[in-house]
């Protein structure tokens, strides 16, 4: 039996993550405002093409969407599953981590064409921890005011309730790992570059 209650926070939780209001949602799944609020809030049943619109509107496979990890279950996410997302500035991301209810971590794998800047990103709650390893190339992490250059092989950790920028410093492609244990709630910016507008619910 699928739990509403725990369905509801993980669509509210990824909604939140992409900064996008109820009505925006609403409007990219091709769902009514009430039917979303509803669904959010765990006190309505939604039918299987509403999920798969709301999934679409999210950007997630509707596995994900519907899955309900239990205790010592493995959840396994196929290469082909994982979300990748092209950036402005011909940078790309790619979400390795699956969607598990009640766990807030991310495990993302960036790529950052030459002389790209990813722009700098929001602060996390109080509580949050991000810990980056490069694969290759050199990668300049800012973080809010100081700039590390980091190389093949070079981690660091920092916690993430400050705002922070990756830009790539060499002259060859960067790719990078981010390993992230995100607090809720977010500060109301953008996950992308600044200055754009977050509103939320």
């Amino acid at each position: 039996m699928l739990d509403l209650a725990v369905l509801g926070a993980r669509i509210q939780g990824l909604r939140r993550d992409r900064g996008l209001t109820l009505r925006r949602l609403a409007e990219t799944a091709d769902v009514s405002v009430s039917m979303l609020s509803s669904v959010e809030r765990g006190q309505k049943a939604p039918t299987i093409v509403v999920l798969a619109r709301i999934a679409e509107g999210l950007g997630v496979p509707l596995a994900d969407l519907v899955a309900q990890p239990d205790e010592g279950q493995v959840i396994v996410r196929r290469a082909a599953d994982q979300d990748v997302v092209d950036e402005p500035g011909g940078w790309r991301r790619t979400i390795l981590t699956p969607v598990v209810p009640g766990v807030n971590f991310e495990w993302i794998r960036t790529t950052l064409p030459p002389g790209c800047d990813a722009g700098r990103f929001p602060a996390y709650a109080a509580g949050s921890h991000e810990y980056i390893v490069v694969e290759s190339g050199v990668l300049r992490l800012t973080v809010p005011d100081m700039s590390i250059d980091l190389n093949e092989g070079d981690s660091v950790y920092f916690a993430a309730d400050v705002t922070h920028a990756y830009a790539n410093a060499g002259s060859g492609p960067c790719t990078y790992y981010v390993a992230a244990l995100i607090m809720r709630p977010r500060t109301a910016q953008p996950r992308s570059r600044e200055p754009v507008s977050r509103d939320r619910d």
